[in-house]
C-alpha cells in the first residue's frame, strides 16, 4: 500500500513555494520522494534548505507568473533541468480587501491575473507536455471561497469560484489522457494570506468559533492531501475539489 503513495522519482512543481501552504506541500511532496522545483518572484532558502537535507532535488525558478511570456519558459527549463514534469500544483495566489462598493478595477485585475488566468496558461503549458509522456498530476489550491461568498474579498471569491470550474473542465478534457486534475480547498491555515484576520480579534474569534477542529489549520495539514493527489493513490480521482478545513464546511 506505501508504494501507491511514493513519488520517488517525481518531478514537481510548486508556485508559491516560499512560505505558507505552498512550501508545506513543496515539503511533504520531497518527505514523499519527490524532487521539486519551487517557482516564484522570491528566493525559497528555508524550501530549498528543508528539500535537500531530505536528500532530494530543489531548483527555484525566478518567475513573475502574471507574465504570460514566462510560463511555457518554466515548463520548458524544469524538463531540461530535471528530464521530465509529472505533477503542476498551482498554489501562488493574492488577495485583496475591500468592500465591494468601493472595490477597484485594480484589486479586481491584480487578483484575477494572478489566481485564474496564470493558473490556467500554466496548467495548459504543463497539460501538453503531460498529454505526449504518459500522463500527470494538476493540483490547483481553491479556497472555502470556491464554495462560500465570504466578505470584502470580491476578486478573491470569484478567482476561486474559478479555479473550481476550471478544474473541473480540464478534468473533463485531459482525463483520457492519464492527466488527473483536482483542487485541495484549505479551510482557514494561518499564512501571510490570513495575518490580518487573525491579527483582527473579533474576526478571528467568529471563525475559530466555526471551526469544529477548534483551531486554525496549518500549513503542514495540506501535506496528505497533495501527496495523495499527486500519487497513484488518486489515479481514479479526478475533477475533485478536497476540502481540507478542519470541519468547517460541515459546520
Amino acid at each position: 500500500m506505501t508504494d501507491i503513495f511514493n513519488l520517488s522519482g517525481k518531478v514537481a512543481i510548486v508556485t508559491g513555494a516560499r512560505t505558507g501552504i505552498g512550501q508545506g506541500i513543496a515539503e511533504g511532496l520531497a518527505e514523499a520522494g519527490c524532487d521539486v522545483v519551487g517557482a516564484g518572484h522570491a528566493a525559497m532558502p528555508e524550501t530549498e534548505a528543508y528539500i535537500k537535507n531530505l536528500g532530494r532535488k530543489f531548483s527555484f525558478y525566478d518567475i513573475d507568473l502574471v507574465n504570460q511570456d514566462k510560463i511555457q519558459a518554466l515548463v520548458d527549463e524544469t524538463i531540461k533541468t530535471f528530464g521530465c514534469l509529472d505533477i503542476l500544483v498551482n498554489n501562488a495566489g493574492i488577495i485583496r480587501r475591500e468592500d465591494v462598493l468601493d472595490f477597484s478595477e485594480k484589486n479586481w485585475d491584480d487578483v484575477i491575473n494572478m489566481n485564474l488566468k496564470s493558473l490556467f496558461f500554466l496548467s495548459q503549458a504543463a497539460a501538453r507536455y503531460m498529454k505526449d509522456n504518459g500522463g500527470g498530476k494538476i493540483i490547483n489550491i481553491a479556497s472555502m471561497l470556491s464554495f462560500q461568498g465570504g466578505i470584502r474579498v470580491v476578486s478573491y471569491t470569484a478567482s476561486k469560484s474559478g479555479v473550481a470550474g476550471i478544474t473541473k473542465l480540464m478534468a473533463n478534457e485531459l482525463a483520457k489522457y492519464n492527466i488527473q486534475v483536482n483542487a485541495i480547498a484549505p479551510g482557514y491555515i494561518a499564512t501571510n494570506n490570513t495575518e490580518a484576520l487573525i491579527k483582527d480579534p473579533k474576526r478571528s474569534a467568529e471563525i475559530l468559533g466555526r471551526i469544529p477542529a477548534d483551531r486554525w489549520g496549518k500549513p503542514e495539514d495540506l501535506k496528505g492531501a497533495a501527496v495523495f493527489l499527486a500519487s497513484k493513490a488518486s489515479d481514479y480521482v479526478s475533477g475533485h475539489i478536497l476540502a481540507v478545513d478542519g470541519g468547517w464546511l460541515a459546520r
